[in-house]
Formats: structure tokens, C-alpha cells, sequence
């Protein structure tokens, strides 16, 4: 096609041959203007894009799918920026991590993910009757993920977008230590076992009831030495305030913490600068007594 592209009208809607035809055009500036346009349109009818997105022509699949991601992931955003600006410390830090993922990964959907983490919970339920202390608790939790489902950390790839964000950590099946953290609170809190994220200074780990643990080592018990170790290392000494439990505002900035520095790291502006945006809404957010 020329130079100039044709805007689309209101009577093209209807006509998803036209709008198929204009999306697989050779000229990238029409598609970009079609792309643009469709993406106004799917606001009031996005049944329209989702039928392109299942037609027959593959590049037509592969725009509508990109216009149905960046307007999930900008939905998914803005519900996460609500939530940071009047989440106050009663949100859900399992649901606000899912719906982070959905802001960062628009493309991966969550459902599947979800889904095995509740069959983890209903497995983790089948063997925690027996259990009597919170040592055993912990050490069935710990065989469970590290050694029969291989979660562990990731060492040699620590500062990756990857372990932060859940879908990711539950394919890859590697995480840093609040990630690991998060996922063994939300596989023992369906069986019914609480376990508070514990926001040590350099390593986040998790305790059940007056047991300490350490989800990126394998579920590793936690002896008090221990964590005098893990602090003398940054010359910090360990005070009972090290480990009261992370509330959920803590617990969420510390997440975006980590992919603040990825991001940084990687020279990815538009995301550093999206989480800055997010961490500056936590910070200053409501907070509801």
C-alpha cells in the first residue's frame, strides 16, 4: 500500500476480512496505524480483536494477540497501581503478586500456574496429617518442593526478571529467596500451615511458628546462629526486630525492589521506570488502620 494508509471508520468494525487484509499488509506503517486504531476500538469491543486473533491468518493471529496483551498488561497495571496506592497492608500479597505478573507478562496467562499451585496445596494436605511439630511440618513442606518437585534457588542467574515474577518461577522451577518464600506460604497456607515471610536484611526467608527456614536453601531449619551468620556478613547484628513477621507492604516492595535492580541492570527504562512508579505509590499509599 502507499505512503499514506487508510484510517480505518466506524463501517470497517464489521468487516473483519478488511481489517485481516490491512493487519498483514507489507507496509509497517499501516499496520502500526491498524494496530493503534483496534486497540481504541477493543476498549468498547474487544470481541473484535479477540476473533482476528483466531482467525486463519498468521499475521493476523500474531498483531491482534500483541493488541490483546498490551491492553491486558495496561489493565493489569493500573489495577496494580490502584491496589499500591490503597492496598494500605490488608491486601493479599499471593493475589498481588499474580496480578503483578499479569502487568509484567501480559502474554502468559496465570491460570495455568494457579492451577498447579493448588494441586500442590492438595498434595502438601495429603501428607501434613501426620505431622505433629512444626519441624515436621516444615521438613514435609521442604520434600515436597525442593526435593521431589526440584524448586530451588537460583544461584547461577540471581538478578533476573524470571525469579521474581510467579509464573516464571513455577516453570523454571528456580526463584531468589522471596519469591521461594512467597510459594511456600501459598502451597502451606492451603493445608492449612501458616508461614510468615521474614524480611531479614540480604536474605528473605520464612518462619512457621518459632521455626526458621530457608525456602532458597531446600526448606533448610534455621538455627538463631544461623541468623547471626547470615547478618554479621553485611556487619549488621541481629536484633528481635530482624524477624518480626514482613506485612504485605513490605513484603510487595521488597519484590519490586529486586526488579528495580534487574531492570536497571538490564538498561530496560520503561519497565525501571513503571516499578519506580509502583514503589513510589506503595510508599506514600493509604494506609488503612
Amino acid at each position: 500500500m502507499g505512503a499514506n494508509p487508510p484510517l480505518l471508520d466506524t463501517n470497517m468494525v464489521a468487516n473483519e476480512q478488511a481489517l485481516a487484509k490491512l493487519l498483514s499488509d507489507d507496509d509497517p506503517t499501516t499496520v502500526l496505524l491498524v494496530k493503534e486504531q483496534l486497540a481504541a476500538m477493543a476498549v468498547d469491543n474487544p470481541r473484535l480483536v479477540e476473533d482476528l486473533a483466531n482467525g486463519e491468518c498468521p499475521a493476523t493471529q500474531r498483531h491482534a494477540r500483541e493488541i490483546l496483551h498490551e491492553l491486558q498488561a495496561r489493565d493489569a497495571s493500573d489495577d496494580f497501581l490502584l491496589l499500591c496506592h490503597l492496598g494500605g497492608d490488608r491486601f493479599d500479597i499471593e493475589q498481588a503478586a499474580w496480578l503483578l505478573s499479569r502487568a509484567l507478562l501480559p502474554e502468559v496467562p496465570t491460570a495455568p500456574s494457579e492451577e498447579l499451585v493448588n494441586e500442590c496445596g492438595i498434595e502438601f494436605l495429603s501428607r501434613i496429617h501426620g505431622a505433629v511439630t512444626n519441624e515436621d511440618r516444615v521438613r514435609l513442606l521442604g520434600e515436597l518442593l525442593s526435593s521431589e518437585l526440584q524448586f530451588t534457588g537460583n544461584a547461577d542467574c540471581y538478578y533476573c526478571e524470571e525469579n521474581s515474577l510467579l509464573p516464571r518461577l513455577i516453570s523454571t522451577r528456580r526463584g531468589i529467596p522471596i519469591s521461594l518464600s512467597l510459594l511456600y506460604m501459598m502451597i502451606g497456607a492451603r493445608a492449612g500451615m501458616k508461614i510468615d515471610g521474614i524480611n531479614l536484611p540480604g536474605h528473605f526467608i520464612a518462619r512457621h511458628g518459632d521455626l526458621f527456614f530457608d525456602p532458597f536453601h531446600g526448606g533448610r531449619i534455621l538455627e538463631r546462629e544461623d541468623l547471626r551468620s547470615i547478618l554479621s556478613r553485611q556487619g549488621i547484628e541481629l536484633k528481635d526486630s530482624h524477624l518480626q513477621p514482613a506485612s504485605p507492604r513490605q513484603f510487595l516492595m521488597r519484590i519490586l525492589a529486586n526488579l528495580l535492580y534487574v531492570y536497571d541492570l538490564d538498561g530496560d527504562t520503561e519497565r525501571h521506570g513503571m516499578v519506580r512508579s509502583w514503589m513510589d505509590a506503595l510508599a506514600c499509599g493509604l494506609v488503612v488502620k
